[in-house]
């Protein structure tokens, strides 16, 4: 009391020690749980993007930073004039930015909304998802390529699926399969020459390898013919995309022969008793085999098949870089409609060939609307409605 009579709000109410230690414990626990709870939301956000990030090399772009394929379409939007001057580099960043806004379709929405500092660590974060996703696919590839090769071409002495010295041209049945199509892989000559990197048998990115044909020949006359249809080829593909297991049953190589073995497969899958793994194209939600897809798989073959034990951009006399590209065109810059119509029955096939025959995914909402379970759906309500109104 003060000397008036009147209370002192500045003056303390006495409490139990007790009492004041369960407040401030109170509170101490308060600060914990609100600092856990933002370390979880950190942690939940750090592993969103890792994840998503393992589909950037598979789907998106070899080697092509997410920095430079956000600033090509950026230049392009600020550019108001129609570009007459864009160069094929260019060309391929924007292509891989499409791609890119396909796999993460969140990628523009959530890089305008973060801070600076935030979207560095995403950018981060994705990078580590991308990397872990290409260590794992090649080393996988290693051993499953070995085994391959081994019981196809019956390779003596067989590859070892832990060693990759012993692989790439010094090795006759990798060699067969790494030989550019305009030469001929068993012709001792040849075979010497392309050891020796001697002139006319030099190996770059500008000529097809045998592994990318089916049957591993080529026809000089059509060498559109068979391109990007080898079994190897689409084992790799369904190795990383699909499972292992799933890379057994490549089998029937031409068109629709193999319709009734992938309904078969995808039917033991629905009634297994035992739970299936999610595979890499479901978590990535990819429904159908695209270029650069197709692409990443020729370049984690080839690299597979070499003797080179850590990933470059420059083999020898070979550039992954150009021949990633050389892919992506052959798919995206066709010629003409008639090219254009061939690149479309090729994707198909390649779509059969890894996912079977349903194309669910790929309807549109028209499309489901006119099936009859919706329709019927829709008829029943109508109905409602005019007895509603007739009331």
């Amino acid at each position: 009391m003060s000397q008036s009579g009147v209370a002192d709000d500045s003056t303390a109410v006495a409490t139990s020690d007790g009492a004041r230690q369960r407040c401030k414990i109170a509170e101490l626990e308060e600060k914990l749980q609100a600092l856990e709870s933002g370390q979880a939301v950190k942690q939940r956000d750090t592993n969103y993007y890792v994840s998503k990030g393992r589909a950037i090399r598979r789907i998106v772009t070899l080697y092509d930073a997410i920095e430079d394929l956000v600033a090509e379409n950026d230049r392009r939007y600020d550019n108001d004039e129609l570009d007459e001057d864009v160069t094929i580099d260019q060309q391929h960043l924007q292509s891989g930015f499409i791609a890119l806004n396909i796999a993460l379709p969140w990628f523009q929405s959530r890089a305008s909304d973060l801070e600076y500092d935030d979207y560095l660590q995403m950018l981060k974060k994705l990078r580590q998802g991308t990397d872990s996703a290409w260590e794992d696919d090649t080393s996988k590839l290693k051993s499953l390529v070995a085994d391959w090769v081994n019981r196809e071409l019956k390779a003596n002495p067989p590859i070892d699926p832990d060693n990759k010295t012993c692989r790439g041209f010094i090795n006759d049945a990798c060699g067969r399969l790494l030989c550019p199509t305009e030469l001929d892989w068993s012709n001792p000559i040849v075979r010497a020459g392309i050891r020796d990197r001697a002139e006319g048998y030099v190996v770059t990115e500008m000529s097809w390898p045998a592994f990318m044909y089916e049957k591993y020949m080529a026809d000089p006359d059509n060498l559109e013919e068979g391109l990007f249809k080898s079994s190897v080829l689409v084992q790799a593909f369904k190795a990383i995309f699909t499972s292992p297991s799933s890379a057994k049953e490549v089998a029937n190589e031409g068109d629709g022969a193999d319709i009734i073995a992938n309904n078969r497969h995808v039917n033991k899958q629905l009634f297994a008793s035992k739970k299936v793994k999610t595979h890499v194209a479901q978590i990535i939600k990819m429904h159908k085999v695209t270029p650069h897809s197709i692409a990443y798989i020729s370049c984690q073959l080839r690299f597979a098949l070499s003797s080179v034990t850590s990933w470059r951009t420059i083999d020898g006399d070979f550039d992954y870089v150009p021949f990633w590209n050389t892919i992506v065109d052959f798919f995206e810059c066709p010629p003409g409609r008639t090219v254009q119509q061939k690149v479309e029955r090729l994707l198909a096939w390649w779509i059969r060939k890894v996912f079977g025959t349903s194309h669910r995914a790929e309807l549109s909402d028209v499309a489901r609307a006119k099936m009859s379970v919706n329709a019927l759906a829709r008829q029943r309500a109508q109905a409602d409605d005019a007895a509603f109104d007739s009331d």
